[in-house]
């Protein structure tokens, strides 16, 4: 049997299983379908023990699941980049870290080979010249050492600690704490301060979204295309059939949700000539392909079609360029001149008119209608009519309108024409 580790060699697989304890935590070890009872056990004490503080346990009539339990606004950090630094290393590892750190520190700038027989001599420890040069090229490349090159040799030298970067730019501290609690790849700034020893003491998220840290990794390949302008290959999960398929595209933006945090990726389809946006959570790998050479042209039409999204969608099943929606309103002018308001603030560019004493319209067109269904929700007992040449969200509305008269007149409640608000009409 083999024995169970605390730390991991591959992060997106652990991402997975973080996720699902967090997103869907109130299961019993028999719900967790596609592992193995062993698999099951060894991610919850790997969970146990990484987040130790945040773990619950909850027995119900089918057993005891396990779950997270995360209160944004008490926190200084987010504590789901403890998953980030888990990683596995041999014991080889671990001793050449502390050998180059240490002995840098008491030579200054040093080529692989001096560094080599430097740890010979000085700890009576033996490597490979080739391990030596691949780890301290490594550490360059994350920035623990910095790399010149005086003619044919190659010199490595320890950059300043970040305590005393932090220390000589007042206030820096501070925008690193605020950065790693609020921005998208904060586990950089948390890096950062736990080597420099620095807590947060000053910022708070009331209403923070935690969990897409675990999607970062995905994230940072996606900038760096974005950033070179190439194209990707995707490797990307179903959400709904959990059938894994490729798509090839232009990468183009990242979309992020002010009310749930959920970011999505804005894609180019060459071959269908059209966007298209992929949950993040749902990318499983990222494969950086060759320039795309007309990136900037594409970029443009998307600035433009922007204007005519409601969402993230720039399609719809009817496949019409744009799906008209208007909305009639009862409102008090008197009282809730702030529902006015709402509406040209949050209409995205949709026209408002005021039709009749305490009657407004709200018009706009849209790539897909359906988008705005829990947008429109929010002013129901206000709606006169919902009138849209969308067939799926008049169809959703009124399902939805039935739901919530059944709720509160019972199952078996009907909408008599008395009852029911005016038709939406296509």
């Amino acid at each position: 049997m083999s024995e169970f580790k605390e730390l991991i060699k591959s992060f997106s697989k652990s991402r997975e299983y973080v996720r699902d304890f967090f997103v869907y935590g109130f299961k019993t070890r028999d719900e967790f379908g596609g592992w193995s009872g062993r698999t099951y056990d060894n991610e919850r004490r790997r969970l146990e023990s990484w987040l130790w503080g945040y773990v619950r346990q909850d027995y119900t009539a089918n057993g005891k699941n396990i779950y997270l339990s995360i209160d944004s606004n008490l926190l200084d950090t987010n504590p789901l980049y403890r998953v980030w630094k888990a990683k596995s290393f041999t014991d080889n590892d671990i001793m050449l870290h502390f050998y180059i750190l240490d002995y840098l520190q008491k030579y200054a700038e040093q080529t692989a080979d001096a560094i080599t027989d430097g740890i010979l001599a000085e700890y009576d420890v033996m490597f490979e010249p080739q391990t030596v040069r691949r780890k301290c090229n490594q550490y360059a490349r994350d920035g623990m050492l910095s790399k010149e090159k005086y003619g044919k040799e190659v010199l490595y030298r320890l950059n300043p600690p970040f305590r005393k970067t932090l220390s000589a730019h007042p206030g820096l501290a501070n925008a690193l704490a605020f950065y790693q609690l609020f921005s998208p790849l904060g586990i950089v700034g948390n890096t950062i301060m736990d080597n420099a020893s620095f807590k947060n003491k000053l910022f708070r998220v009331k209403h923070s979204f935690f969990v897409h840290t675990l999607e970062d990794e995905i994230l940072l390949d996606l900038l760096c295309a974005i950033h070179e302008e190439k194209s990707v290959l995707l490797n990307v999960k179903s959400s709904k059939s959990d059938i894994f398929q490729k798509t090839e595209g232009v990468p183009l933006k990242i979309f992020i949700s002010t009310r749930t945090g959920r970011r999505f990726l804005c894609l180019y389809l060459p071959n269908a000539k059209r966007f298209t946006s992929i949950r993040l959570d749902a990318v499983k790998q990222v494969a950086i392909k060759e320039p795309y050479l007309d990136y900037q042209t594409v970029k443009e039409h998307l600035e433009k079609n922007k204007a005519s999204a409601w969402g993230v969608s720039f399609q719809n099943s009817n496949r019409r360029h744009l799906e008209h929606v208007k909305l009639t309103l009862h409102i008090n002018e008197y009282f809730e001149a702030y529902i006015i308001t709402r509406l040209e603030r949050e209409g995205k560019g949709g026209v408002v008119r005021r039709i009749a004493s305490d009657t407004y319209c709200y018009e706009t067109d849209v790539f897909d209608a359906n988008e705005m269904l829990p947008w429109i929700r929010s002013f129901l007992g206000r709606i006169i009519a919902v009138e849209t040449d969308c067939p799926k969200l008049n169809q959703l509305f009124q399902c939805d309108f039935a739901a919530m008269y059944r709720m509160y007149f019972g199952e078996n409640a009907q909408i008599s024409d008395e009852d029911d608000m005016e038709d939406s009409n296509e």
